[in-house]
């Protein structure tokens, strides 16, 4: 590869001679004008020469060689203008093919570029700067405002405020609180802040980072080394086609027009322009296609294998509902249950904990508390004594009571787990929880069969009938459970039979089965996990979304390159029919040619930017998207308390069941029906317009209107309602809040679902 310097010196001397010689020539020193020209084309010829030479020496021949023949003879054949011509067509084509190159690796570098080189670390009180290999896992560091985490690890004292857009591509500043993990490589756009080290420099994110990226900027793709081969066809192609029109015609300037016009830059810029293009797209968003290769299978893989856990779902349990036995309010057991919680560090038990403070319920202290591992804990709290954990493990000390029979049923039916809760030594409640979908799971499965894919299928260790209805729930065409490592192997290999294989995982149970994919997506990786390494693609961005994303730039990539090599090649071919036919002289032919590797480089570098698909995507700020989930949050009491409703009204006393509803009624009316009037009035017009379509949200619009409907109606059931209503009455009551309770479940989650869409961070 010549030296950054060569090629600009090699333009500035060609780009003042041409110029220079026509000057000379327009005042009448013609003779002075040639040497001139001659001296530029013979300094490009002999740097040609050295370069072809060490070529022959690796027994390889390029395709500058015709540039090289051209330029003889046009020095032969006296036609300096032309030979002059030629050189800075050449000299102007190496640039563009170094500019180009540049250009679209500029993402790529930028994350080379601003790896950090070093560290302040903390010896005893005293501050140190420190290069960064130096740092091990267990430092305290200091990161000030400007500056780069050096290593992986976690806030100590006060909250970071990062710009990790070089990481996962969203310009919006994240929000770190003290004892949450940092990735290496973000910025610090706030205060300063002080972290410990989990990691060495080695083993952190963005040093694997900078691996990949190396490896994509020294790799060349299948395409791009067929291309090459293909542009050696033209060298004899051209030589028998510049013999035949000298042949022919007796006219050697033919087969000099011949020579000029036959440029392999279609060939040999296009493919490589665009798919350096694509990987550096890529990157821009946040994911990390290793290599050429890889970005080309990417085009064009139609069978998409999925992990479940942790890929399709949330990937850890999450609080479904309080259920209660009948004494206890579902808040009042969750408070009780959440202080009790607070004791254990069990995964299930956290996320007790979170749901309660989440509802924004006090906890307190639990007292003499004991715990039986994989089984539950007791204590008091409250004055209370309280049991949580599994049914056996609660039951074997309360009383049979025959609401749990019902209530086991259910969660078999629906595969949610449960954690029951006894009260001085009653059954009173249960928690139910699951592991959560993925908000944009539904949608990315949608997303990625618009960019190709074929056929989808689910990979899980999990039992079959939890995986049948997750399967069922994101719409995947085939689900396999109960699967080893080895066995989803064995399911990928056997599905290469039916195209390019995709494998997409977040586990190190994972890794085998995206080393076995012929392209591995790790989700969400640091860079340093099992399954990172064993990937040709990593998301930085932990969604499921951005997988489609990567499809559609990688074919768009692919597409782009193709349609610059099919265009070129066959204007450069029809160039040369017409020049061996002698309606294209050598020095219209120079300009022609050189018309034609500017467009096609121009064509190449439009894969970095936005696809259609990609432009104008819709978002909202950061502080609306917040909003718009808490007010959701505000509304999920109401919601339970409706759904309670819906399940025991006709089973309670008339005059309590009349008293519960006008309760209920009146909550509708206060918080439900203004939040969803505002939500028709203010909220739909502005996301309208950033959505696509004439009428984007004519469907939740529908929604509303059924909504302020049921409402309405529930209202009048209740003004109506007597005190001593009849079972008969209760129950149509009943049936209509059980309409309005799944009208509004299928709502809110439809709503969630579009505001996780419209959240870029």
């Amino acid at each position: 590869m010549p030296r950054d310097w060569l090629n600009p010196a090699l333009l500035g001397i060609t780009l003042l001679a041409l110029p220079a010689g026509l000057v000379l020539r327009g005042f009448g020193r013609g003779e002075l004008a040639t040497p001139i020209w001659n001296a530029s084309a013979l300094l490009a010829a002999s740097l040609l020469l050295v370069e072809i030479l060490a070529r022959l020496r690796r027994r390889e021949i390029g395709v500058d060689l015709i540039a090289l023949l051209a330029i003889a003879a046009a020095v032969v054949f006296e036609q300096a203008l032309v030979a002059a011509l030629i050189a800075l067509m050449l000299a102007s084509g190496r640039s563009l093919e170094y500019y180009s190159g540049r250009r679209a690796e500029r993402e790529l570098r930028r994350l080379i570029d601003r790896a950090p080189r070093s560290a302040w670390r903390y010896r005893g009180t005293e501050l140190e700067q420190v290069p960064v290999d130096q740092v091990q896992a267990g430092d305290r560091l200091l990161l000030r405002m400007g500056e780069v985490v050096p290593v992986d690890g976690v806030v100590l004292d006060s909250p970071a405020t990062l710009d990790e857009s070089a990481l996962t591509g969203e310009p919006l500043p994240v929000r770190r609180a003290p004892g949450e993990a940092l990735r290496s490589g973000a910025l610090n756009a706030g205060a300063p802040f002080e972290m410990r080290a989990s990691h060495p420099a080695t083993q952190s994110t963005y040093a694997a980072i900078v691996r990949m990226v190396e490896a994509a900027r020294r790799s060349r793709a299948p395409f791009v080394r067929l291309a090459d081969r293909y542009a050696l066809l033209l060298i004899p192609l051209t030589l028998a086609l510049a013999g035949l029109a000298w042949l022919l015609s007796g006219d050697p300037l033919r087969a000099l027009a011949v020579l000029v016009v036959a440029t392999p830059c279609p060939l040999i810029l296009a493919v490589p322009v665009a798919i350096m293009s694509g990987i550096s797209r890529c990157a821009h968003r946040g994911i990390l296609v290793k290599d050429g290769a890889t970005l080309e299978a990417l085009a064009r893989a139609t069978v998409l294998f999925l992990d479940k856990t942790g890929t399709l779902t949330m990937g850890h349990a999450s609080v479904l509902a309080v259920e209660s036995a009948g004494v206890y309010p579902p808040a009042q057991l969750l408070q009780l249950a959440g202080s009790l919680a607070q004791a254990s560090p069990h995964l299930v038990a956290q996320a007790i904990v979170q749901a309660a403070q989440a509802h924004g319920l006090s906890l307190e202290r639990a007292q003499e508390v004991q715990e039986q591992p994989g089984a539950g804990l007791c204590g008091v709290v409250a004055g209370h004594a309280v049991m949580l954990g599994g049914h056996e493990y609660v039951a074997s000390a309360t009383p049979a009571v025959a609401w749990t029979e019902g209530l086991l049923r259910r969660m078999a039916y629906e595969v949610a787990g449960g954690s029951f809760i006894a009260i001085d030594g009653v059954m009173a409640g249960a928690v139910l929880f699951s592991d959560r979908l993925r908000l944009e799971s539904p949608r990315a499965l949608r997303l990625l069969r618009q960019a190709g894919i074929h056929r989808i299928v689910m990979l899980t260790g999990d039992r079959s009938d939890a995986a049948q209805t997750i399967g069922m729930a994101v719409g995947v065409d085939e689900v396999r459970a109960g699967l080893s490592p080895a066995g989803k192997v064995a399911a990928i290999t056997q599905g290469q039979s039916d195209g390019i294989t995709l494998m997409v995982g977040d586990g190190i149970n994972d890794a085998p089965a995206l080393a076995a994919a012929d392209i591995g997506i790790a989700l969400g990786a640091g860079g340093t996990s099992a399954s990172s390494e064993a990937a040709g693609v990593v998301l930085l961005v932990d969604r499921l979304d951005r997988v489609a994303e990567a499809l559609r730039i990688a074919r768009r990539s692919r597409g782009i390159a193709v349609q610059g090599v099919l265009a070129g090649m066959g204007l450069s071919l029809l160039a040369m029919l017409l020049a061996a036919a002698g309606f294209l002289p050598a020095l219209a032919g120079a300009i022609v040619q050189e018309v034609i590797d500017l467009a096609v480089i121009a064509n190449a570098l439009r894969a970095l930017g936005a696809g259609r698909h990609e432009r104008a995507a819709p978002t909202l700020a950061g502080e609306w998207i917040d909003r718009l989930r808490q007010e959701h949050a505000t509304l999920v009491p109401l919601l339970e308390r409706l759904r309670t409703a819906a399940e025991g009204l006709a089973s309670a006393p008339p005059a309590q069941a009349r008293e519960e509803l006008a309760g209920l009624v009146e909550a509708l009316e206060r918080q439900l029906i203004p939040h969803e009037r505002a939500d028709e009035d203010s909220l739909y017009p502005q996301l309208a317009r950033r959505l696509r379509g004439d009428d984007p949200l004519a469907a939740l619009s529908h929604t509303h209107r059924e909504i302020f409907r049921l409402a309405r109606l529930l209202a009048r059931m209740s003004a109506d309602l007597p005190a001593d209503a009849s079972s008969a009455s209760l129950q149509e009551v009943q049936r209509l809040l059980l309409r309005l309770d799944t009208l509004l479940s299928l709502h809110f989650a439809q709503e969630d679902e579009l505001y996780h869409y419209l959240d870029n961070r």
